[in-house]
């Protein structure tokens, strides 16, 4: 499988699907520096960085666009090359399951006018992105992006627009259109997961139908496009911090938290706010996918990801039943069920992890509306041999995503740590 399509496995369809449960959610919270849970009694230590700090971003998890419950959420600021004319975008999605910066064109002003990317040909390129259940359309772009205090210079990124051209028959047949805020429930995407750029070689050596559209007027049709030209994860143009990311998140006691706020800290071992932990464990994943092996009570998954921007942890079991629709997306077991897992790096690392899974229908309903959702898992849209460690997965945890090709102290990426 091509990394194009892979990088959106769950996230977005799943989250979409949460609105059956999310129909009552409105208002959004969240607050400043340092790592914060409101509306609960305890709290996981704070890593050893302040938001001030020029290579640390706020996360917050909060309400959001669309009510969606674990969500966790940066702002970016999008600029024209040389940072003329800037505008911020907040709730845009952390999502270590991606690759490049998405936001919509209707939240560009007039004077944040972005140079269009091209293929080799001169042809104005033109970007598809698939989901499980959808896709986002719209043209690449040539964009400065800064974050905290980290700026990457003349980035291509894909800017969301349904009327950009006309939307080919091979891109809209993949399924429902997500080009808009509600739709995607976010104001953009934050793809800063283990690669550089979102497609990779695959897309470079041919023209792939439902990726990459060279588009003359109206008329658009697949094109090959060199990785330079493809749209780019940010932090590896990062300077001295573009080895990878740590997203720290406080710990969300067993049901609900109304609001997170925890800390996205650009660079691995390259400051003294963003040391490697002496205990991390470090799972390698496959070099063209990302992906590594979980097991979990006799059950081999071996397409298992690490994924932010997932909204439950999502793996496929018989151990306990989904919800009633149509909350069937999610699992509702009885009461809260304990289970134990192990990753297995491509490096040959293996690590335990406990985590507990909750009847999310009940969950919701007792909550009054809540941001995060620590128990929250499901089948939804996911393959027998895929494991998504979504946002429950981070709570409580500082997770590493280091990119591929960099030096870290854990090693040369691409790996996931804990």
């Amino acid at each position: 499988m091509f990394r194009h399509s892979f990088s959106k496995t769950v996230k977005f369809a799943t989250a979409l699907v949460l609105a059956c449960l999310t129909a009552a959610c409105g208002g959004g919270g969240g607050s400043g520096a340092a790592s914060s849970v409101s509306n609960t009694s305890t709290q996981a230590p704070a890593p050893a960085t302040s938001a001030a700090t020029a290579n640390v971003a706020t996360i917050t998890v909060d309400h959001g666009v669309s009510g969606v419950p674990n969500m966790p959420f940066v702002s970016v600021t999008v600029c024209t090359p040389g940072a003329a004319s800037c505008q911020t975008i907040d709730h845009v999605l952390v999502d270590t399951g991606s690759w490049g910066l998405r936001v919509f064109a209707s939240q560009l002003p007039a004077s944040v006018a972005l140079p269009q990317q091209t293929n080799a040909a001169g042809g104005a390129l033109a970007e598809c992105m698939q989901f499980f259940d959808g896709y986002t359309w719209g043209s690449v772009r040539i964009a400065d992006v800064q974050i905290a205090g980290e700026r990457a210079a003349s980035l291509p990124v894909q800017v969301i627009d349904p009327n950009y051209a006309a939307v080919p028959t091979s891109c809209s047949n993949t399924g429902a259109a997500r080009n808009t805020p509600n739709a995607l429930a976010a104001n953009g995407i934050l793809g800063i997961g283990v690669f550089k750029h979102d497609c990779g070689a695959a897309c470079a050596n041919q023209a792939i139908a439902g990726t990459y559209y060279a588009c003359t007027g109206a008329s658009c049709a697949p094109t090959a496009i060199a990785e330079a030209r493809q749209v780019a994860n940010p932090v590896p143009y990062f300077g001295v911090d573009g080895n990878g990311v740590i997203v720290s998140l406080p710990a969300v006691p067993s049901g609900s938290a109304t609001s997170v706020t925890g800390q996205l800290v650009f660079g691995i071992g390259t400051q003294s706010d963003n040391a490697l932990a002496a205990t991390a464990q470090v799972i390698g994943v496959d070099s063209m996918r990302g992906v590594f092996t979980t097991m979990e009570n006799g059950t081999t998954y071996s397409g298992s990801i690490i994924d932010s921007g997932s909204t439950g942890l999502f793996f496929a079991t018989n151990q306990m039943p989904a919800c009633a629709s149509p909350n069937q997306s999610y699992y509702c077991p009885s009461s809260t069920e304990q289970f134990n897992a192990t990753n297995i790096g491509t490096n040959g690392v293996s690590s335990s992890v406990s985590f507990s899974v909750g009847n999310a229908a009940q969950i919701w309903q007792a909550s009054g509306g809540a941001s995060a959702m620590p128990l929250f898992a499901g089948p939804a849209f996911v393959g027998s041999q895929v494991f998504d460690w979504g946002l429950p997965f981070f709570y409580g945890r500082n997770v590493y995503a280091a990119i591929e090709q960099q030096s870290t102290p854990g090693g040369a990426g691409p790996y996931f740590a804990y």
